[in-house]
């Protein structure tokens, strides 16, 4: 039985078309809050995430409260995460765009700019691409749609779910025990995109 979900709504994401995506993988009901006390009970959480690291590691910092409630419901309570574009990203250590933010530390590593050795591949990598897994997990190999200047540098090669190619592999899903996070815009990304919320929701990790 699919659980109710909890989009979090700290001004920094497409909630809208997360929202529809998520209702139409499956998800019974989906509440958009920044609510502390809703989603430290959630039963799973997505947090999208839109725009630059810091802005949106600020943002999410600017409603008391709503950090140590992202933290105890998914680290304390483990329940299942799925992190958007920059919401996968606020997973790592740090990111540095714009100078070093902090992230929410829960996959060690950092967020970088791309810079593809050949000059004539455009930053931001926009558009559709590959989607390869490495290995069984929720993500699974297809094609999926992109938007995005920087990449998530994991410190321990085990968190990378799955790969895409811009000029070098680079990261398009992390994740461990209960957390998920891409790269792409599952909302934006067709059949594939429906089909692994689809899994999400489901998911018991």
């Amino acid at each position: 039985m699919v659980s109710d979900t909890v989009l979090v709504d700290y001004g920094a994401g497409n909630l809208r078309s997360v929202e529809k995506a998520l209702l139409a993988a499956g998800a019974p009901r989906v509440t958009v809050t920044a609510d502390p006390d809703i989603v430290a009970r959630a039963d799973r959480i997505v947090l999208p995430g839109v725009g630059a690291f810091g802005a949106c590691a600020g943002a999410l910092r600017a409603v008391p409260g709503l950090e140590p409630a992202l933290t105890h419901a998914v680290i304390a309570n483990a329940r299942p995460f799925l992190g958007i574009c920059v919401g996968m990203q606020l997973m790592a250590d740090e990111g540095r765009e714009y100078g070093a933010h902090a992230g929410l530390g829960w996959i060690p590593g950092h967020v970088e700019r791309l810079t593809p050795a050949d000059p004539a591949l455009k930053i931001p990598h926009m558009g559709w691409n590959m989607v390869t897994a490495t290995g069984p997990n929720l993500v699974e190999t297809g094609g999926a749609y992109f938007v995005h200047s920087y990449v998530v540098r994991t410190a321990d090669p085990a968190h990378i779910l799955a790969t895409t190619t811009h000029g070098e592999a680079i990261v398009a899903a992390i994740g461990r025990a209960n957390l998920l996070g891409v790269q792409f815009h599952p909302e934006k990304s067709q059949a594939y995109g429906l089909a692994l919320l689809t899994r999400w929701l489901n998911w018991r990790p």
